[in-house]
């Protein structure tokens, strides 16, 4: 069931999202030959129009990235929050396939609109000799490695890969799931639910805020800072070792932060939701 409704998540954000994509690489072209010549020219009329697609370009990827995020709070806020959810409550479906089908489409639209985005900037630069010293210089990067890694480096290379990817879609979830929360919570109140949406997505950022600082104030020269210093030195651990250690860190405490948010929208969608 899974499945379907990321099916679905994708049918139903597709049709906004992938106009928009193609939106962006139209006007990357467009701002590629206005840098190749129309606004070095004299022609007035073509100046002020490359300077048009210069800024319809900047435009579309404000605009990409922004809907990118408004899309994914959308599709919560309609889909389980307002009328649908009474007909998307009744499936036979739990509340974390609902959630999690939507936090894997905006993961995933979340790294296709970082995809697209570096493809257009790439559209915009474009220019023969560029593209071959590129080229070359990806070659050259890579013969180096190559050459560098052996077989426990390529071992310790791929899990780095694999480790920043879980990073980024961990990432993903939970800055979804900051806002899943904030709207679960605030729907469960029997008026004004989007004004009490807002409330609690400033108040769960600030104590979010305050419970950081507090942790990097308990690691700033306390004898918790000395401790792990000490354990970590008296391991001898290497660049490498070092890195994925620190990578994992930030895994586990974007997990356990995550968990937090994702208790908190379960349990309002479970218990709380009002959808009167």
């Amino acid at each position: 069931m899974l499945r379907k409704l990321i099916k679905h998540e994708f049918r139903a954000t597709g049709r906004v999202m992938l106009p928009l994509f193609l939106v962006l690489l139209v006007t990357s072209v467009g701002a590629n030959f206005s840098a190749r010549g129309m606004l070095d020219t004299r022609y007035k009329v073509l100046d002020v129009l490359g300077s048009l697609l210069v800024m319809a370009f900047a435009i579309a990827i404000f605009g990409v990235c922004v809907m990118s995020v408004v899309l994914m709070v959308q599709r919560f806020y309609k889909n389980l929050l307002q009328d649908e959810g009474y007909v998307m409550m009744t499936l036979p479906v739990s509340v974390h396939q609902h959630i999690w089908s939507k936090l894997i489409v905006s993961a995933v639209w979340f790294a296709l609109t970082i995809v697209v985005v570096c493809l257009a900037a790439c559209i915009v630069a474009f220019e023969v000799g560029f593209v071959q010293e590129l080229i070359q210089g990806f070659r050259e990067l890579f013969r180096e490695l190559s050459q560098y890694l052996n077989a426990y480096y390529a071992i310790n290379g791929t899990v780095i890969i694999l480790e920043f990817l879980a990073i980024c879609f961990v990432g993903c979830c939970v800055m979804c799931l900051q806002f899943y929360a904030a709207l679960a919570m605030g729907h469960s109140s029997p008026n004004h639910k989007m004004a009490w949406s807002v409330l609690w997505f400033f108040a769960l950022q600030f104590a979010t805020q305050l419970l950081a600082g507090s942790l990097l104030a308990l690691l700033d020269e306390s004898w918790l800072h000395h401790l792990l210093l000490a354990w970590t030195e008296g391991w001898h651990l290497s660049g490498t070792a070092a890195t994925q250690l620190m990578m994992l860190i930030v895994i586990l405490g974007e997990v356990l932060y995550g968990a937090v948010y994702y208790f908190l929208t379960t349990w309002f969608l479970k218990k709380r939701l009002n959808l009167e």
